[in-house]
């Protein structure tokens, strides 16, 4: 006799797997993404990324340096990440960035600080947008199976 499994069993057993599939994979930095996301909203256009550098120091923030060029010229954007308090684990010895919060506390984009309210609202439109983008990927996911 052949197994029949309730529709609404068989849709939780593929929903993991399809959240999954539209994750960007281990490659991409949260940091370095947010970072860039509230740059472009902060610059009001797409940017094109240029280069990035990353500096740790210690128990100090961390600090995430972009540059780009856009129509209007070239520019410089760095996000400052606070260091999470706590003992070293293995996975902040693997990847220390791990360390830091995966939340700007600071934003500078060509010279210019945001901080307080004006950094809350660039986070919340960056999130926003990635949010948008991560259903749209999961709509396509479902739609291809």
């Amino acid at each position: 006799m052949p197994v029949v499994r309730p529709v609404p069993l068989v849709i939780a057993a593929m929903l993991p797997a399809v959240l999954l599939s539209g994750c960007p994979g281990p490659t991409v930095e949260v940091r370095l993404t947010l970072c860039q996301e509230m740059t472009a909203i902060a610059l009001g256009e797409t940017p094109n990324w240029r280069g990035t550098e990353t500096h740790l120091h210690g128990y100090q923030d961390a600090l995430i340096e972009t540059r780009f060029s856009t129509p209007s010229g070239e520019g410089q954007a760095a996000c400052y990440f606070r260091h999470l308090k706590g003992d070293d684990t293995a996975l902040t010895l693997a990847n220390t960035l791990e360390a830091y919060a995966t939340s700007p506390s600071r934003l500078t984009v060509n010279g210019r600080d945001f901080n307080g309210p004006e950094l809350a609202r660039l986070m919340e439109q960056a999130l926003q947008k990635q949010g948008r983008a991560f259903i749209a990927r999961v709509k396509e996911s479902v739609r291809g199976q």
